[in-house]
């Protein structure tokens, strides 16, 4: 039978359970309920000797103080993805893959926000101070003004806290600390959750704005496990592909700005580079362009980006076609091949399809569709788009091309980087052309026509 007031929390999900069992009711993993000392079931209220009944104190929308400015620590490409700097009293969780660049990414803000005159604290439970020290020195930020400390307990880290004031604390990482008010060991449900949970009461009493560091699990889940997304006001994604040098900042929850804005690093030798033009590093610039390739012009954010497409449409070897996609929705690719087969006539169930985005950025977008369909049409026919084309649009199951959003700065972006003309949508064009000419179509078989037949000459 459960003990009184006892209550097991699931060691993968974070749901908690009044009685132990073998099996999690919520995620079905088998052997992860621990229990959870000196806690109270759910919805269980403390009894206390005196009761003292307290009113709550009801305000309206409207107040006369103005809100405390964000901290813009002077890293654009970071301060672009917190929606315009980092708001005081605010909990970030920035989570990533071992090696990304974290930790290199969160010293070199707190770097630059120190030199800034923002009061800057950086505590770590993994690395030595002499550790961040020599890599501070090696990146030539060693002469910033920030406060360095090592410590997993978070009393010790309260504590500090509490004495001296800061603007920002960046707390490397959630995993390590570890509460002497629970018994579970660190990196547990337990554990993380009660710290997370001390660390954003402190951040909203003290107006300290707190960016805690996030081990991901082998799925690309911030781990925890997604206890702590619930808790902070902004979580942000540290992506990037091994054997390329960039590094994309995505929002993925922002209390305080939009969730689709990306920041653009390249990493070196002293440490991440912002990258003011990403569009310049992900088209291949030199040669004729290949058949199978086309570039997207997509909208991340608020800002453009021009990326390329690559496809490959070969005979099959198998008795069972394969189908590969790196950086892109596979949901979405048979969606395409699906289109293009039934209205289009190209055949596909013969042939291996491979689909990748160079540069290593993931595209979500729906715009894309035109130019994967674009790229696979290109592959299948043999026959190679124009260098100075970009290719946007969405593809409905009736093979309709239906306009996309902000479709003049695409253009706009285009024509900065020496594109000379584009294929889209004919609905929703801007009015007098636009930055470029483009060749509208209605449904995909006139842009199958466009590239089988080569007709660029003529973009109306």
């Amino acid at each position: 039978m459960a003990r009184d007031g006892a209550v097991y929390a699931c060691q993968s999900c974070g749901a908690v359970q009044t009685k132990w069992s073998g099996q999690c009711p919520a995620c079905q993993s088998w052997n992860t309920l621990v229990e959870e000392a000196g806690a109270r079931p759910p919805g269980a209220l403390a009894t206390t000797k005196a009761t003292r009944v307290r009113g709550l104190q009801f305000t309206g929308l409207e107040s006369d103080t103005a809100p405390p400015p964000r901290i813009l620590t002077g890293v654009d490409e970071f301060d672009r993805v917190c929606g315009g700097g980092v708001v005081p009293g605010s909990a970030l969780l920035i989570g990533g893959d071992p090696g990304v660049g974290k930790s290199t990414l969160l010293l070199q803000v707190c770097a630059s926000a120190a030199l800034r005159g923002v009061s800057c604290a950086y505590i770590s439970g993994e690395e030595a101070v002499e550790q961040i020290r020599g890599r501070a020195d090696r990146m030539g930020l060693a002469k910033a003004n920030v406060s360095l400390a090592a410590e997993t307990s978070l009393r010790d880290i309260l504590d500090g806290l509490k004495r001296d004031n800061f603007d920002l604390v960046v707390i490397d990482s959630i995993q390590t600390l570890w509460s002497d008010a629970h018994e579970a060991g660190p990196g547990t449900v337990t554990q993380v959750r009660a710290c997370a949970t001390e660390l954003v009461r402190l951040a909203k009493k003290k107006g300290v704005a707190i960016l805690l560091v996030g081990h991901v699990t082998k799925d690309g889940q911030i781990a925890g496990p997604r206890v702590v997304e619930h808790l902070v006001d902004a979580v942000l994604s540290f992506e990037g592909e091994r054997g390329y040098p960039f590094r994309i900042l995505r929002g993925a929850k922002n209390r305080f700005g939009a969730t689709d804005e990306i920041g653009v690093f390249e990493m070196g030798d002293v440490g991440l580079r912002e990258v003011k033009n990403p569009s310049a590093l992900f088209l291949n610039e030199g040669g004729e362009r290949a058949a199978g390739a086309a570039v997207f012009a997509g909208i991340e954010g608020s800002r453009p980006v021009l990326v390329e497409f690559q496809a490959l449409v070969a005979p099959s070897a198998y008795g069972t076609p394969r189908r590969a996609v790196v950086g892109w929705d596979s949901g979405r690719l048979a969606m395409v091949l699906a289109v293009l087969e039934a209205r289009c006539g190209l055949g596909f169930g013969d042939k291996d399809v491979y689909l990748n985005v160079a540069g290593g950025l993931r595209i979500t977008e729906p715009a894309a569709d035109l130019a994967a369909a674009a790229a696979l049409a290109s592959s299948a026919l043999d026959v190679a788009l124009p260098q100075d084309c970009v290719v946007f649009g969405e593809l409905s199951l009736s093979g309709e091309v239906r306009p996309v959003s902000r479709m003049e700065t695409r253009l706009k972006e285009a024509a900065k980087l020496g594109f000379g003309r584009a294929l889209g949508p004919l609905a929703g064009l801007p009015e007098g052309g636009g930055a470029l000419p483009v060749a509208g179509v209605a449904r995909l078989t006139d842009a199958v026509r466009r590239i089988g037949d080569e007709i660029w000459t003529s973009l109306t």
